[in-house]
This record gives structure tokens, sequence and C-alpha cells, in this order.
């Protein structure tokens, strides 16, 4: 595992902290990675990093998916492709990151106001080890290691990093452990599918929408079932 970076004490309120001096050598971690709430991962299943690169650049160009709006839809956008990885045999995972207001109720905040954010994962093996990469072009234009993805997007410590199975849709809504989040079905697949026709279906707005917007929402139905079907040839085959 990647170990998060280092910050300065300059988020240390000096006035709080009349032994400011002596605690100016100490380095914060702006993110902390969750192991009692990630999932185990199978070490074996591992892509080089020239077959990562082509995946991220296949899904940052794919015009099925729309990258601007950051501000909605990151868990229909990495459930999709995490799909799409299952069905052209390529091991994937979900990385989620959680501000540590909104996971533990303490300090600590994400970038854009967010309380989480979720993006796919593929285990790279780099020098003879795995190396956890992410696929998020709402946030890079490049692929990110898990560490260097969650420092970027912590506005002020402390963030959480979890690792989850890719058919995790979305947590509980009660308090989050590791076995009570909720896996895809039929419902959630509409979500998803709503969420690419850039519909969120589960706000009062994004429900009138649903009315007026049934085709667009068939169309991209239609073209995510045949990107499932046919194996694009940008996607790396004999994948381990």
């Amino acid at each position: 595992m990647v170990l998060p970076q280092l910050l300065s004490t300059s988020h240390i309120n000096q006035q709080n902290h009349p032994n400011f001096n002596q605690m100016a050598d100490i380095e914060i971690f702006p993110t902390l990675f969750d192991y009692l709430l990630s999932d185990d991962i199978d070490s074996s299943k591992t892509l080089t990093r020239q077959q990562a690169e082509a995946i991220m650049t296949f899904f940052a160009t794919n015009p099925l998916f729309t990258w601007a709006n950051s501000h909605n839809g990151c868990e229909a956008r990495a459930d999709a492709i995490c799909v799409l990885l299952q069905e052209w045999s390529i091991p994937n995972y979900k990385a989620w990151l959680f501000s540590g207001y909104y996971l533990k109720k303490h300090v600590g905040g994400l970038k854009k106001n967010w309380n989480f954010h979720v993006a796919p994962m593929l285990q790279v093996m780099e020098d003879e080890k795995p190396v956890y990469y992410i696929i998020d072009p709402a946030t890079s234009d490049g692929l990110q290691t898990l560490n260097d993805w969650a420092v970027n997007i912590t506005d002020y410590p402390h963030s959480y990093q979890l690792i989850k199975e890719a058919d995790w849709y979305i947590f509980s809504d009660k308090v989050i452990t590791q076995n009570n989040w909720n896996r895809r079905n039929r419902q959630n697949r509409k979500w998803m599918i709503q969420g690419l026709s850039g519909i969120n279906g589960l706000s009062p707005q994004g429900k009138a929408a649903l009315v007026f917007n049934k085709g667009r929402i068939k169309k991209v139905l239609k073209a995510f079932e045949k990107l499932k079907r046919e194996r694009p040839l940008d996607i790396p085959q004999n994948i381990n």
C-alpha cells in the first residue's frame, strides 16, 4: 500500500496550541487509509502500466462519459466503468474518499464541498509490487496513484480513503461499516444509466427531468449495452 503524503503544520492554529514551536516539526497526513472499512484485494490480479494508461485514455475520451460535470454522478460513472471492465475480464476495484467530517464527524473536508468521491481503481504491477491507480478524468488528465488522487481532492485534513469491491454501488445511509453497503441491483442500475445521461434520478430536479428525457436515457442505455458486447480495440487484451 502506498502511504499517504505529508503536509506541514500550517493547518495548526498557533493561538490554540501554546506548544506550537515544539510541534513545528510534526507533519500531518492529509489523507488516511481506512483498513477497517476496506475490502481485501487479490494481489495476483494486476495489469501493466501501459495497459492501465490505455484504459484511462479510452474512458477519458469516450463520448458516453461526461467528465466536465464533476459535481454530479461520480458513483454512476464509476460503476459504469467497472461494469464494462468486468465484462471485458479486466480486474478492477473502486476507490472511495470521504471527508473526515462526513465519515467520522470530526474535522476534515474535500475540495468542491464534496462529502465523498468515488472512482474506478486498477492494480498495476510496478517494480515487482502492486500499485493502485485511479481512473478519474473528472479530477485529472492522467492516471493517479490512490494516494495522490486522495491528496489532490482533500481540502484540509483529514480525509479517509477506502478500497472496495467493484460491485458495491453505494454506501449505507446509516452508519457506514465494511459490509453494509448496497450492491448492484436493478434499481441502482437505472440510476447508473440516468447518471450517464446527466440526470440525478434521486433528486427532485432529476426526477422531474426523467419525464422529459426518456429518449436520451434510452439512447445512452443502447450505447452502453453495445459497448459491453463489443470490446473496443483500444482496450488491451490478455489481461492477467
